[in-house]
C-alpha cells in the first residue's frame, strides 16, 4: 500500500513541497482502497462524502440529462484528484455520479478529514486552493473548446492530450465527453 502514498506525494510535489508533518497527516487521513471496474463510488442524489485521489485506473464523472442520457463531465488522464468539486466542498446534494471505468487503486479522504487537514496541516489550504484553481481552469478551457472548436478539432485535441484515455476508456464515454455521438466519433477515428 505504500506505493499509493508515493504516487500521491509525487503528484503533490508538482505543485508544492510537502513537509513531513503533512505527509504523516496524509497517511493517517487518506484511506487506500481497491475498487473493481464499473462501480459507482459516489451516487447522484447524495451528498458526496469522499475526495478521491486516483493512484491507478480510470474514472468518470457523469450526470443523467432530461432525456435519460448519460453525459460524461470528466475523465482522468493518469493520477489526480477526482470528485464532484462544487458539491463536495459545499456539502450539497450532487447531481453527478463518480464511476470507475477500470479496476482502480484509490486513496480517499472524507469531507470531515479535509477540514481537519485544513486546520492542522501546514500546506493543506494552499494546496487545496491550487488544486481547485487547476480544475476551474481545465473546466474553463473545456467550455471554451466546446463552444469554439468543431467536433473534429475537439477530437484531435483530445487524442493529442489524452492518449491513455483513448486506449482505456470506452468510445461512448469519450463521445459523450466531447459532445458528439458515438457514430460521429467512430467516423472521425476512421478518417485518421
Amino acid at each position: 500500500m505504500n506505493h499509493y502514498y508515493e504516487k500521491l506525494f509525487e503528484y503533490i510535489a508538482e505543485i508544492l513541497i510537502l513537509p513531513e508533518h503533512d505527509r504523516v497527516m496524509c497517511r493517517q487521513q487518506f484511506k487506500p482502497i481497491f475498487v473493481p471496474k464499473d462501480t459507482i463510488i459516489e451516487k447522484a442524489g447524495t451528498v458526496h462524502q469522499n475526495h478521491t485521489f486516483i493512484v491507478s485506473g480510470f474514472l468518470r464523472n457523469f450526470h443523467i440529462d432530461s432525456n435519460g442520457n448519460e453525459i460524461t463531465n470528466d475523465l482522468n488522464e493518469g493520477s489526480r484528484f477526482f470528485t464532484s468539486y462544487f458539491h463536495f466542498m459545499n456539502r450539497s446534494v450532487s447531481n453527478e455520479n463518480i464511476q470507475t471505468i477500470t479496476d482502480c487503486e484509490l486513496l480517499q479522504i472524507s469531507r470531515d478529514d479535509v477540514d481537519i487537514a485544513a486546520s492542522q496541516g501546514i500546506t493543506q489550504k494552499d494546496y487545496t486552493v491550487q488544486i481547485l484553481n487547476k480544475r476551474l481552469e481545465a473546466n474553463k478551457q473545456r467550455a471554451f473548446d466546446m463552444a469554439n472548436l468543431s467536433a473534429e478539432e475537439r477530437y484531435n485535441k483530445f487524442v493529442k492530450e489524452n492518449p491513455n484515455i483513448i486506449q482505456n476508456v470506452p468510445l461512448g464515454y469519450i463521445a459523450s465527453y466531447l459532445g458528439i455521438t458515438q457514430r460521429h466519433l467512430s467516423r472521425l477515428r476512421k478518417e485518421k
